[in-house]
């Protein structure tokens, strides 16, 4: 059994401006879980978006090879169907929150790989790149549309949560997903409003109380999480 409460976080270590090479970059601590996620721009949008005046965000998550024991191999070809949906997941959550028509026609990738697994990969993903993407934007805020007014509109952050033996739990490293009867992600802005809820029941089902009770807990999770964004950023954060 996990020694944490029920509601409280693993323990969260953010380092930003982690490589050189990038104008947004975060190394991402939650428990023995960690995340480098990378934000590039570019001036050129994809073929599909030829001539179009407003920009785009898209992401790609990987799991390098030590990250699990045992080793896991290298996608080389088509990523797997796991590794699709959870970089879909991360793109829709930055879009949720950012103005693409003040991002202007610039292609904004984020890339999350995650250095060490122990439950979470995808939360953990989503709450770093925020804080990249962050430092990316405000790196080119003299370039874009309207300089006064920032793209994004709000921050986001993830959690998961989960029924175990009918008590409900935070922030599941792997000891505690693998026991969960009910597991669920969920994401969400600053503000408090949903972006995705991911809710599975593990060979069991659960009910409007239970889902409820994972659902306020993921709340109070996130906005955890919103705040430790907020002081890992500190006088750059854009939000006042």
């Amino acid at each position: 059994m996990s020694p944490r409460r029920f509601d409280q976080l693993r323990p969260v270590e953010i380092q930003r401006g982690f490589t050189r090479m990038t104008p947004g970059s975060v190394l991402y601590r939650a428990g023995d879980t960690v995340v480098l996620c990378t934000v590039s721009i570019d001036e050129q949008l994809p073929p599909w978006m030829a001539g179009q005046a407003r920009g785009w965000i898209t992401a790609e998550y990987n799991m390098l090879p030590g990250s699990t024991s045992p080793r896991k191999p290298r996608e080389r070809q088509k990523p797997d169907g796991r590794t699709i949906e959870i970089q879909r997941l991360i793109g829709r959550s930055l879009r949720a929150v950012v103005d693409l028509d003040r991002l202007g026609p610039r292609m904004v990738t984020v890339d999350c790989d995650v250095v060490q697994a122990d439950g979470g990969t995808r939360t953990a993903s989503i709450t770093a790149a925020t804080i990249a993407l962050m430092d990316a934007l405000t790196s080119i805020r003299d370039q874009l549309p309207e300089p006064n007014h920032y793209p994004m509109r709000d921050s986001v952050a993830a959690v998961s949560v989960g029924l175990i033996e009918a008590a409900t739990y935070l922030d599941l490293d792997y000891e505690l997903d693998a026991r969960a009867e009910v597991d669920m992600n969920v994401v969400m802005t600053g503000a408090g409003r949903f972006v995705e809820v991911q809710a599975t029941g593990e060979e069991a089902t659960f009910s409007q109380e239970e889902f409820d009770q994972l659902l306020e807990l993921a709340r109070l999770g996130c906005s955890q999480l919103r705040e430790i964004q907020r002081q890992t950023l500190g006088a750059d954060w854009p939000f006042h």
